[in-house]
Parts: structure tokens; sequence; C-alpha cells
């Protein structure tokens, strides 16, 4: 996954965060279960339903749900009654290096990615 998170960022300039939630995060994963992954990325002008078109996740060794936000998306989702605060409690950063750890609230994580955009 940090492999894969470097190189979708050398591919995709824009991208501010890479991360999973769900059961990989929470370590109760099974078979079948698939990985959910989460970019932020600083802008794009595609439509949600389309940004993934781009993101190579063959390589990876699960079935993968990826979701692809814009940094204004993620902080409005990631804020009390945005829908996303379950999955942002959870989320472990993989990229950039060094953001491993699970973010602390939602609200928190969702201001540091606004003030990083």
């Amino acid at each position: 996954m940090r492999a894969w998170a470097r190189e979708m960022a050398r591919r995709h300039p824009g991208v501010l965060r890479i991360g999973y939630f769900g059961s990989y995060a929470r370590g109760d994963w099974g078979v079948g279960s698939d990985l959910d992954i989460v970019a932020v990325v600083e802008h794009t002008d595609r439509p949600f339903h389309h940004r993934t078109r781009d993101w190579d996740t063959e390589s990876l060794p699960v079935p993968v749900d990826l979701l692809v936000y814009t940094a204004e998306e993620w902080a409005r989702l990631t804020a009390p009654g945005g829908g996303m605060e379950g999955p942002a409690r959870e989320m472990v950063w993989v990229y950039p290096p060094g953001r491993r750890k699970r973010t602390g609230t939602s609200t928190s994580a969702a201001r540091s990615i606004a003030a990083e955009a």
C-alpha cells in the first residue's frame, strides 16, 4: 500500500494524502474484504464518479474501493454531520511519508488537510 501510494502521488502531482480505512485499518479484515482507500487531492475538474479512472489499483493484492476527494470536499465530509466522521477517525494515512498514525478526530483531520490545500 505504501509503495502504491508513493507511485500514485508521483503520477498525480496534486495528491495531498492517501490513506485507508475500514476493516484493514481496524485489523478485522477477512476473506473477501476490500481495501478502502481515500486519496485527497488539491483540486480536480472531474466529476466524482470519473476521478478514479486514472488510478491503477491492479497492482494491489486485494480488491480496492478507491475514493478521490478534493481537500475542500474531504474537510466538509469529515466535519460533524458530514457523513465520513467514522471513516476519518479510523483512517491510516500512508502518504505523505510520516503520516502513518491514525487521525485523532475528524475535525482535526479536516482542518489539517484544508490548511495544506
